[in-house]
């Protein structure tokens, strides 16, 4: 009888051809990967079951690198090889850095791109680079939990990110060896994940308060359709905020005026502790060497106030944009870590006139719903019929003589998108034209962002305002800008797309991806190490465990000789050639064989006496 496979609704017409994509929240604070098995999303856990991955990674002098919760909790002892919260920096130069809110505990230097890069004990490393670390790790986990070569990822960005940090991402992606199917704004996955649960129509705000960064959007859910009416927020404003308010409010009572590095550190792992006892207790203890502190929940709503009511103002902004109220919205969903804080849930609640969701856990809903987006793009449902609109969150024009902005995208249009105007020379006989794209809200060139200039040449010598020049600007469904000026009685043409400010070159990429293939042979030997390492204390402590429990097992000889393998054993442990440790392992392992083989001997014995075998029949 032949046996045929039939495909589910919705899945590839062969199922054994099922393509591997994941999404992935590329958070402030934390991380995570999710795919769809079976239908169903869900994020993946790594070897530990935690699907949290600590967004910190520690450089070590040995040129190893720690990803996780292992470098975080390294941060205090190691605070300028640790980079924590690296999102904030994304697509960032120096001067923003300054605007963050206070001092960081790490040296900087600008690369000539004017990115500027983290002072290691590795050398120089980029938010770009310290990012492509993170999303690595997350790719390793998930080919590992899905046993197979990932065929496509989308990655989340927050709605608010511009040009530069978009790019910043990619690039990211690109020195991971990740292909990007696509960048989805934070809400639009959130509200993918919940569209697609709950199956309700209407507009609905997406709330999303995470470690670094805070979104507010509007969208319109018809049919499959979601449709961003509007968005807002600020770039950095998040949790990272909420305990650095707790710091501050702690260092007049420890006398503290300019604390180092490590003393940073320090203060915002305490407030940050603090934050997330107060979500479930209504007073928490700080402790700060000998010196203790008592923060009620009270204290600390009082603390964070004023950084909760710029969320509720951002959300008054982007309501007056979409030209709708509070009571024209459905429901809220909550997204991201911070919008666990009580207060924020009471103030939102209060703001919309309901209760907002979170039925899903805040942490997750992001990287839930990149993986049902990331299903659909990589092909593995053909007939899905879901389409996202997201839009530009800031304009996008040139500048026009006397140092103005001519806005040609307007901020919250819907994209992808094309729009095309046409300019004309300022003298006669102009042959060429500067053309210089700007990004923001302002109507002076000074006081919005420079995203490129370029230059058309080639134009035949006219009267002023007689050329015609069509510019062209086309933003992809990445939100990335390309722009292109033609004169129109020549065609003659020329083109950019746009690599912002504090973007990677493509030297920079190039040099990053050869130096990635060149340390593949030495990474897999690292990699082969550490697990040999790992193989060694577990079998160390099994062996250890077993003496304490049944040592009286061994005659003084055997009980020296095996004391002896373990002593080896650790010595080796110490060893940077895995060859050394995988042999004292090795010759351990026949000693610890018999002693258990003993032990099981025993305990058999023991469990049989007194008793028949014919009862066992």
């Amino acid at each position: 009888m032949a046996l045929l496979q039939i495909a589910e609704p919705g899945q590839a017409q062969a199922p054994h051809q099922h393509r591997l994509a994941v999404g992935i929240d590329l958070g402030t604070t934390n991380s995570l990967v999710a795919t769809v098995r079976s239908g169903q999303a869900a994020t993946l856990a790594n070897a530990q079951q935690q699907h949290l991955l600590p967004s910190v990674v520690r450089y070590l002098a040995d040129g190893q690198k720690v990803v996780g919760s292992e470098a975080f909790d390294a941060a205090v002892q190691d605070p300028h090889n640790t980079i924590i919260s690296v999102k904030r920096l994304m697509g960032r130069g120096l001067n923003d850095i300054k605007q963050l809110g206070s001092e960081l505990p790490y040296h900087f230097r600008a690369t000539e791109t004017g990115m500027p890069a983290f002072l290691t004990t590795q050398g120089e490393k980029t938010p770009v680079e310290v990012s492509a670390d993170i999303l690595s790790v997350l790719k390793q986990r998930a080919e590992t939990t899905l046993g197979g070569e990932l065929k496509g990822v989308v990655i989340t960005v927050p709605a608010y990110f511009d040009e530069a940090q978009r790019q910043a991402t990619r690039d990211a992606a690109l020195l991971a060896n990740l292909k990007v199917l696509r960048l989805l704004s934070e809400p639009t996955a959130a509200a993918v994940a919940y569209g697609l649960d709950n199956g309700a129509e209407g507009v609905h705000a997406i709330f999303d308060l995470g470690g670094g960064t805070f979104d507010i959007s509007l969208l319109r859910l018809h049919k499959g359709v979601f449709e961003v009416l509007a968005t807002g927020g600020d770039a950095a404003l998040g949790g990272d905020d909420f305990d650095r308010a707790i710091a501050l409010w702690l260092m007049p009572q420890l006398g503290l005026q300019n604390p180092d590095a490590a003393q940073q550190r320090e203060l915002m792992t305490i407030a940050c502790d603090a934050k997330e006892q107060l979500t479930h207790s209504e007073n928490v203890q700080l402790t700060w060497h000998s010196q203790t502190f008592n923060l009620s929940r009270q204290q600390f709503n009082d603390i964070i106030a004023p950084l909760v009511e710029k969320t509720l103002r951002a959300c008054k902004r982007v309501l007056r944009d979409a030209n709708l109220t509070a009571r024209d919205i459905l429901d809220v969903v909550m997204v991201g870590g911070s919008t666990r804080v009580p207060l924020v849930r009471e103030k939102v609640a209060e703001f919309f006139g309901r209760q907002p969701l979170t039925n899903i856990d805040p942490d997750k809903v992001v990287a839930i719903g990149a993986a049902i987006q990331a299903d659909v793009l990589v092909g593995n449902k053909p007939d899905a019929e879901m389409l996202l609109l997201d839009v530009i969150p800031l304009s996008l024009g040139l500048e026009t003589m006397g140092g103005l902005v001519e806005k040609v995208i307007t901020r919250n249009t819907t994209i992808p998108v094309t729009k095309v105007q046409e300019f004309t020379t300022f003298k006669d006989g102009q042959t060429a034209m500067s053309i210089h794209v700007v990004q923001g809200e302002r109507e002076l060139v000074k006081d919005c962002r420079s995203l490129a200039r370029f230059e058309l040449r080639g134009i035949p010598p006219m009267m002023a305002g007689a050329a015609r020049i069509r510019v062209v600007f086309q933003v992809d469904a990445d939100g990335l800008l390309a722009v292109s000026a033609t004169e129109l009685s020549t065609n003659q043409k020329s083109e950019i797309t746009i690599k912002p400010s504090y973007g990677l070159n493509e030297q920079d990429i190039s040099r990053l991806l050869t130096e990635s293939y060149q340390a593949a042979e030495a990474d897999k030997q690292a990699r082969a190490l550490h697990e040999e390492k790992v193989d060694s204390q577990q079998l160390l402590e099994a062996v250890k465990s077993a003496l304490r429990d049944d040592g009286t097992l061994l005659c003084e000889g055997e009980l020296s000789t095996l004391k002896e393998g373990i002593k080896h054993l650790e010595i080796a442990l110490g060893s940077s050639q895995r060859s050394i440790i995988e042999k004292a392992r090795l010759a351990l392992l026949p000693l610890s064989d018999a002693f258990a083989a003993r032990r099981m001997n025993q305990h058999i014995h023991d469990a049989l006496s007194g008793h028949k075998l014919s009862e066992w029949e």
